[in-house]
């Protein structure tokens, strides 16, 4: 039995001084009144000197696995070795659940990664799946998400599906022109910052990805259906036209990824999707396609969700720098790793806050004299996994 205690407790309501948060065996048993902690004698006591206790991160939308097993265009790691070495990494800064997010791309354009062929993604998902029957960190989870142009791979992706593998769907359309990159000069600046392409080479590529053949609605319809009927949700990606909302929530959506302006995260919301934004987008000041600003979406109520997208550091200080630097409510900042996410993909009555019967996935967060903020301690389902002692020499 463990209690954590002298903290500020991340509640779903508020944030709770004075109290202190039991854990026996894999759940957390009750928060208690501060000055009770001595009926429990036996229990280990962990301090948090202050600091925050909060449920531990759940990010529904990261690519960094991929950096991980391929961290040069012509090297390929074992994906077990890069799953263990990725969640050491996750866990550092306060994720507990991931939900891996491999691309299944028809061509990837921008550069070769051999993560992304067809062979390898699915050794990938493979070993996910096997995480789940050996000994792990946190909770890996699998986020398919699938390029519409990519219809080759429709079979392997409901085979996948159907196998239990996909925790977490979501359908994206990276044609230039429309959706991340619907400005044709971003796209072509993004083009030539990843390879040596004059523009007569751009307007080839251009040419070519506009005139692919895409899945029928009809076909999206079908492969949401079974995902679906498994219980998994739906998202859909670059949402950059508010009649797309409507189009998107007709085949069961109910997450908008990344919606491209503000009057289209607004429409999202109107129609009571889920929207997420990247926590980096908050780091760099706005977005690195230039569409829209995390930041300014949560100042309009128009963000549910963040997610590290790429960069798992960008969770933890994203949610300090929404609340310090743009006055957010810090209690809302919070509820977008945690509760919010847990939701998104129906995981709330197991995970995502601070609650008696919930798993014990819990961290603590101090500050540095700076305001830096330094996770101490994680846990995982009761276990802790990680504590870290920072010195000054």
């Amino acid at each position: 039995m463990y209690i954590i205690h002298n903290g500020k407790i991340i509640t779903e309501e508020k944030i709770l001084e004075g109290s202190a948060v039991v854990v026996e065996g894999e759940v957390i048993q009750a928060i208690i009144p501060e000055e009770t902690i001595s009926s429990y004698p036996g229990a280990q006591k962990i301090n948090a000197r202050g600091g925050y206790i909060s449920p531990g991160f759940i990010d529904i939308h990261s690519d960094y696995i991929e950096g991980i097993v391929s961290p040069r265009p012509t090297s390929m790691m074992d994906v077990h070795i890069s799953l263990r070495e990725a969640e050491k990494i996750l866990i550092s800064h306060g994720i507990t659940t991931m939900f891996h997010s491999l691309s299944f791309y028809r061509e990837d354009v921008f550069t070769h990664k051999p993560m992304r062929y067809p062979e390898n993604v699915q050794r990938l998902v493979d070993a996910i799946d096997e995480t789940h029957h050996e000994l792990h960190l946190i909770r890996h989870r699998l986020h398919a998400r699938f390029e519409i142009d990519n219809i080759d791979e429709i079979d392997r992706l409901v085979d996948n599906i159907q196998s239990n593998k996909v925790h977490l769907l979501s359908f994206m359309d990276h044609t230039p022109g429309q959706g991340q990159y619907r400005d044709l000069e971003v796209y072509r600046q993004t083009l030539q910052g990843y390879r040596d392409l004059n523009d007569s080479d751009v307007q080839t590529i251009i040419a070519e990805r506009q005139s692919s053949t895409f899945m029928t609605i009809e076909k999206i319809k079908e492969v949401a259906d079974i995902a679906l009927s498994k219980g998994i949700s739906i998202a859909s990606h670059d949402d950059d036209d508010i009649k797309k909302i409507d189009l998107v929530k007709s085949f069961g959506t109910t997450i908008s990824e990344f919606p491209i302006t503000l009057e289209v995260a607004k429409k999202a919301k109107d129609m009571g999707l889920l929207t997420i934004a990247g926590a980096p987008n908050v780091l760099l000041g706005g977005s690195h396609s230039g569409n829209l600003s995390a930041a300014e979406a949560i100042e309009h109520d128009c963000v549910d969700i963040l997610c590290s997208d790429y960069y798992p550091a960008a969770l933890l200080h994203a949610i300090f720098e929404l609340t310090e630097k743009h006055g957010n409510d810090l209690h809302r900042m919070f509820m977008m790793v945690t509760l919010n996410p847990a939701k998104a993909v129906r995981m709330d009555d197991e995970i995502g806050s601070i609650k008696p019967g919930k798993k014990a996935d819990l961290l603590v967060i101090e500050r540095m004299d700076d305001g830096y903020p330094m996770l101490t301690t994680t846990m995982v389902n009761g276990n802790v996994i990680t504590t870290t002692n920072y010195r000054i020499k």
